[in-house]
């Protein structure tokens, strides 16, 4: 341990070219000043330069994407590097912001976190924010980007849902800890969650914003200096109007399909082990799998078998959700945790089984009777019978039954079939027991 680079008890320090205090998070005076004695820029190399220190500060500076956007059209290919007036308002704004940098302050446990969003005509901004013990709010975290060629043919609200997204996409930390608050100038989740037909993009929206918190404030019941801040750096066109409508041509419906179910089973006697398999996917169609185990082993060990390999095929096919049905009870009980794994021979396989079902995630698993799982059970028995080759085999297994037809001998001794299927018939006599039963059929 270097004592020079160690402090302890400290009210505040460098961190990363910050300076940490009590009060919150501040940029170091250095970087400040390094972009502050910038004269006019000269060429691409001293922008490139310049784009390098701002985006180390990103999180500090609203607006950075709405602030840098003149520069955009410097960083073109064959496009000659000519610094024009609006080059050099940007940066003028930039310093002047710089000048009085804001103090961001780490957010508080159990408190809901205030989500604004806005959106210009070529950017999208947010700021993520936190009111202290005195009710004043604090800004915690700046984002903002431009938007891509497809982007800007969006609809002001669609901006405002791309504005929210982006946003969950970057601080989902934040979004999975605290409620939020969301303040926007209209409501993107009414337009998003309350539509019953999504276009393609919106459902995929809608699938992000059902994992959150989120509950949406109106922009004027929300008063104060971070607010007037945001929205002085995010300023709204004057002739731009939110319509309550989704200008969407092309529009499905997001139906939920049903989750694949798995069935599994495992069996295993002295001539050999074997596993089975069946999937049934949301559209009923039915997969069988049948596994001949290369070592011997007891028959529990063969069902857990059974459910890994069932397990992969799901993890490869990156299948969710599943419900995996089994007819072992000491296996599905010590997945649960109703049972505990006593022998030790179980141990890896009950670890690893845990494992894949926490990497799929969504996966329900639940015992059913023997009686239910005839499919799984007639695979594993089928291969646990088979003398199999390191080769796989394809065995088709199908329903059929045989009728044989009436052949007569003809002069040549070749067998011909008779044009007509003749059943012999016989009289019952009266006094045979099985009259009466001829009468009633009558």
């Amino acid at each position: 341990m270097n004592p020079s680079k160690c402090a302890f008890g400290v009210t505040s320090g460098k961190f990363l070219g910050f300076i940490v205090r009590q009060r919150g998070i501040e940029i170091e005076q250095t970087k400040i000043d390094a972009i502050l004695r910038m004269l006019e820029l000269r060429n691409i190399h001293e922008l490139k330069s310049l784009q390098g220190k701002l985006a180390y500060l990103r999180r500090f500076i609203s607006n950075l994407a709405g602030r840098c956007q003149p520069f955009s059209r410097l960083m073109k290919k064959d496009v000659p590097f000519q610094w024009d007036e609006a080059c050099d308002k940007a940066f003028k704004s930039i310093k002047s912001y710089l000048m009085k940098p804001p103090v961001l302050i780490a957010p508080v446990p159990g408190r809901p976190l205030i989500l604004y969003v806005a959106a210009q005509e070529r950017s999208v901004g947010i700021l993520l924010a936190q009111k202290n013990d005195e009710g004043k709010e604090n800004a915690l975290y700046y984002l903002s980007r431009t938007m891509t060629p497809n982007e800007l043919k969006y609809s002001p609200i669609e901006k405002l849902c791309l504005a929210l997204i982006f946003s969950i996409q970057k601080l989902k930390h934040y979004f999975q800890c605290h409620s939020i608050h969301l303040v926007s100038k209209a409501n993107p989740l009414k337009y998003v969650m309350a539509k019953s037909v999504l276009s393609d993009r919106l459902a995929r929206w809608y699938l992000q914003l059902q994992q959150f918190e989120i509950t949406y404030v109106p922009q004027k019941a929300v008063k104060g200096q971070v607010l007037a801040d945001f929205l002085a750096d995010h300023p709204m066109p004057a002739e731009c109007e939110l319509s309550d409508e989704l200008p969407d041509e092309d529009v499905l419906v997001i139906e939920v399909m049903p989750p694949w179910e798995m069935y599994f089973n495992g069996a295993s006697h002295k001539e050999g082990a074997g596993a089975g398999v069946v999937f049934v996917t949301s559209e009923g169609e039915v997969l069988p799998y049948s596994v001949t185990l290369t070592q011997n082993c007891s028959n529990n060990v063969a069902k857990y078998q059974a459910l890994i390999l069932g397990l992969e095929i799901a993890v490869d096919a990156k299948q969710l959700p599943l419900k995996v049905y089994g007819d072992s009870q000491l296996v599905v009980n010590q997945l649960l945790g109703l049972y505990e794994v006593k022998k030790l021979e179980l141990l890896p396989y009950h670890n690893y089984a845990k494992r894949l079902m926490r990497w799929l995630g969504d996966v329900e698993l639940e015992h059913l009777p023997r009686k239910n799982n005839k499919q799984a059970d007639a695979l594993a028995k089928l291969a646990s019978t088979l003398s199999m080759t390191d080769k796989e085999a394809c065995i088709p297994i199908c329903k059929s039954w045989v009728i044989p037809p009436i052949f007569s001998d003809d002069e040549d001794g070749m067998l011909q079939e008779e044009e007509n299927h003749v059943t012999e018939v016989f009289e019952v006599e009266e006094e045979d027991w099985r009259q009466p039963l001829v009468d009633y059929l009558k």
